[in-house]
């Protein structure tokens, strides 16, 4: 039993059921034929094993695969219909596969083409009849007629039906394209509501840990500035001490005031203004660093952009922080593109390097306040950034690949957010 079940089994794998019912069919024809022979059985396996085989030959699949298909079973019925009696052959049917396979494969051209080709292959067996001793009678004109007409209205109705089945099938494709575009905005959606809920709340945090922590950086440093005073000059060492601990509040009270300028509301301040302008400004401040980078800066600007409004200070900002990391990214001598063009509905800014680029894992969080990837970095310059950029009713997004360098794209709006 548990034999039977697993030859039927590998037979199923074998043989599929719409295979299986064309063996029947291309069987039961040679099982009615009234004029069965050797000949008419081999184009019938043949015509059988072409249909079955088919789906499975990968060179069937391709576009001149379908051709010689069809070529083929155009071929191999007009062969059958040949050696069973040519014009008055009971196998004329046979020239629907042909016509039936192009019209589900190929366009209306192609359909034509191969019922035209099918027409006048059966059509061609008039040649072979001994005009002097056969003729053609009104009703077999009729006949003859009749069978054409019954093939080229067969290639019509089942291009039509394939037809709308193809036109269905894109149009579900085109549903499904914009059911993934809706999913993919929907997650941007969601990823920046979560990186809005993050900046509220570590904004909050921050300006009252800020807060309490000036006074007590107020105390020490006045403290260590009394020290290094009252201390004297003999004890360079405790002068010394005093003065590292006054450098290391005021470091401390530079990183709490950018704490302090993260979580602050920004007033947008928005004037027509020259976006060139504020990006060579944003270039000119990143010549004078220092030390200084040394990096190449292109400009590719766009003419067509006009003055629109936008806080020139803050963006001028965000352009800096931008060009600073794309500097420190950057080898010795290595370039820096900052590009212009107008998009639909704004302006897009982008600033290009060829550094080390981002790790794919840290793409989705350079953005959030307190990471960073340098060894003395705080984690709050593109946070910064892309708060600015937001509050213009902007977007930020950043392409990298490990070792061959970022583009960082600020979309800003032509109009005034509302």
């Amino acid at each position: 039993m548990a034999e039977k079940t697993r030859f039927w089994s590998r037979f199923a794998q074998l043989l599929r059921p719409q295979e299986l019912a064309w063996l029947l069919l291309f069987a039961a024809l040679g099982a009615v034929s009234p004029t069965l022979n050797s000949a008419e059985i081999q184009l019938l396996a043949a015509l059988a094993l072409l249909q079955v085989f088919e789906p499975r030959l990968t060179f069937l699949t391709s576009a001149r695969g379908r051709r010689l298909s069809l070529a083929l079973k155009l071929l191999l019925g007009y062969l059958l219909i040949g050696v069973s009696g040519g014009v008055q052959s009971s196998y004329y049917l046979i020239m629907m596969v042909p016509v039936v396979s192009a019209a589900t494969t190929l366009g209306a051209r192609g359909t034509l083409l191969v019922t035209l080709a099918a027409c006048l292959s059966y059509l061609s067996f008039l040649l072979f009849l001994d005009w002097e001793r056969q003729y053609l009678a009104p009703e077999d004109l009729r006949e003859l007629a009749l069978r054409l007409l019954f093939l080229g209205m067969l290639g019509f109705l089942t291009y039509r039906l394939a037809e709308a089945d193809r036109s269905q099938a894109r149009r579900y494709q085109a549903v499904a394209e914009q059911l993934a575009e809706a999913n993919r905005n929907l997650q941007a959606a969601e990823a920046a509501v979560r990186r809005s809920e993050r900046l509220a709340a570590l904004g909050q945090l921050t300006a009252g840990l800020a807060h309490e922590l000036r006074n007590p950086l107020g105390t020490m440093k006045a403290a260590a500035e009394v020290l290094r005073q009252k201390v004297s000059a003999e004890n360079e060492v405790a002068r010394e001490l005093a003065g590292f601990i006054e450098a290391e509040v005021d470091r401390t009270s530079n990183l709490i005031t950018r704490f302090l300028n993260f979580a602050r509301p920004f007033e947008l301040r928005l004037k027509e203004t020259e976006l060139t302008e504020v990006i060579d400004r944003a270039i000119a401040q990143l010549s004078q660093h220092k030390p200084p980078f040394d990096v190449v800066i292109y400009k590719n600007y766009s003419p067509d952009i006009k003055p629109f409004p936008l806080d020139a200070e803050l963006i001028e900002s965000v352009l800096y922080n931008l060009l600073e990391n794309a500097a420190q990214a950057s080898p010795p001598g290595g370039a820096i593109t900052v590009k212009t063009r107008p998009v639909e509905g704004g302006v897009e800014i982008a600033v290009i390097d060829r550094g080390v680029g981002i790790a794919r894992q840290d793409r989705e969080s350079i953005f959030n306040p307190f990471f960073t990837t340098k060894p003395n970095g705080v984690g709050l310059g593109l946070a910064i950034v892309a708060k600015i950029v937001d509050e213009h009713g902007g977007k930020i997004a950043v392409e990298s690949e490990p070792g061959e360098g970022s583009v960082f794209r600020v979309l800003l709006p032509a109009k005034r957010p509302e």
